[in-house]
């Protein structure tokens, strides 16, 4: 399958994945490593195309904008998603919710590990969701928590994979009354089906 000549990766502007899918794999893991990818050994050089130009986008963004970018711990995509709307968007994990039941939003990966490191949550995947030898659909397995097997994946990976599909985390850290919540959705905001 050829590559489309542009770019095809929302929000990075700034880039041409045509000249990003001419280089090599070797290079462009070199390239995600230097960018902070997480994952790139494991991801394949769709993947890492992608990866590469949305990293390379926000590191453009923060570098003109004062460091700090919506892409790079708020939400990615466009603002259209509902969810993402009226979400409210947490960067780091010294960020707090501005009431309890507070629908929030990131893709920081501290702070996602952080959240479910709190909640004895381990990273996973669905079995027999995989495409090829990617990771298939992403899961958090709660303690406790009967139903659906699950399988153990490590953080790189799961992180990788979040990261190549563009996905925005959004959960609660309290419900209305106050009490713990797992609540979580992941949301790729430029699928309309998503």
């Amino acid at each position: 399958m050829t590559q489309e000549k542009g770019n095809q990766t929302p929000n990075t502007p700034d880039f041409d994945e045509s000249e990003l899918d001419s280089m090599k794999v070797d290079e462009l893991r070199e390239k995600a490593r230097d960018l902070g990818v997480d994952g790139a050994a494991d991801l394949h050089k769709g993947e890492l195309v992608k990866a590469v130009a949305k990293a390379a986008g926000r590191k453009s963004r923060r570098d003109g904008n004062g460091g700090r970018d919506k892409g790079d711990g708020g939400a990615r995509g466009s603002a259209e998603s509902k969810s993402v709307k009226y979400a409210q968007e947490i960067t780091s994990t010294d960020d707090d919710p501005e009431r309890p039941g507070r629908s929030l939003v990131t893709t920081d990966h501290d702070v996602i590990r952080e959240w479910a490191e709190k909640r004895d949550a381990k990273p996973a995947t669905v079995p027999g969701t995989e495409h090829g030898d990617h990771l298939g659909v992403l899961r958090f397995d709660f303690p406790g928590y009967g139903g659906q097997d699950l399988r153990h994946v490590e953080w790189d990976e799961w992180f990788g994979t979040f990261d190549a599909r563009g996905l925005n985390f959004i959960y609660q850290e309290e419900r209305t009354d106050g009490s713990q919540s797992n609540f979580f959705r992941l949301e790729n905001p430029d699928r309309e089906d998503a």
